[in-house]
């Protein structure tokens, strides 16, 4: 055998143990794996197991999919005159909800998406891209996207069918709240305080909401 077809093959055999390391690498996602994953997207990571039936090599390829895809996005700032405007917004969203709790959901359902693209997240009119990437930087609360998403769409007839209830929808708008409150960037007090006089009462996992509301009182339901 020639020098030269030892040379070509020592090219060959290295290329393909790179070429290997590098699939390795990337099954194995991003900072080791699963564990960093898991620490990375919290709650999140099991809601993504759960959806592969426990498999974490599945899991972990979404994830890291959305980590390579999105990992770079840098949030644009918001202006004060944007950000008082979305408070305003959804304020508003929320006192309408005892009236219309349907409607209100469909416009916190309008507003968070108006809000991440506001912040440089992809168009709300791609909501899977769109979701994908505020899990990638909002990993903790995005969830109350998912469900005031989902309940928006059941109550305009949507193609998850089904009809959600008026507990469902106040469950679904006090844990959006979370997640706008990140958007928007300021406290939950301070996005609050264009409120309604009403005392405020105390809804879902201790959020303070800025109507007077239970179950009982909201029509539509």
């Amino acid at each position: 055998m020639s020098t030269g077809m030892i040379i070509a093959l020592i090219v060959i055999v290295a290329a393909v143990v790179v070429v290997a390391a590098a699939l390795t690498l990337r099954a194995r996602g991003p900072r080791g794996g699963g564990r960093d994953l898991k620490r990375r997207f919290g709650p999140e990571y099991d809601r993504t197991l759960a959806r592969h039936d426990g498999d974490a090599k599945a899991a972990g390829r979404e994830l890291t999919e959305r980590v390579e895809r999105h990992g770079s996005l840098r949030e644009q700032p918001l202006e004060p005159d944007r950000r008082e405007q979305f408070t305003v917004r959804w304020t508003a969203a929320q006192e309408h909800f005892v009236d219309a709790p349907r409607e209100a959901v469909a416009e916190a359902d309008r507003l968070l998406a108006e809000l991440a693209a506001v912040r440089g997240f992809p168009d709300g009119g791609h909501y899977e891209e769109q979701f994908a990437a505020l899990s990638v930087h909002h990993a903790d609360h995005v969830h109350g996207y998912r469900r005031v998403h989902r309940v928006a769409r059941v109550g305009a007839g949507g193609q998850d069918g089904g009809r959600a209830d008026t507990e469902e929808m106040r469950e679904a708008l006090v844990e959006a709240r979370a997640l706008f409150d990140d958007l928007v960037g300021g406290t939950r007090e301070d996005s609050a305080k264009p409120a309604t006089r009403k005392q405020p009462t105390r809804g879902s996992h201790g959020t303070h909401l800025p109507w007077t509301f239970n179950r009982h009182q909201a029509k539509g339901s």
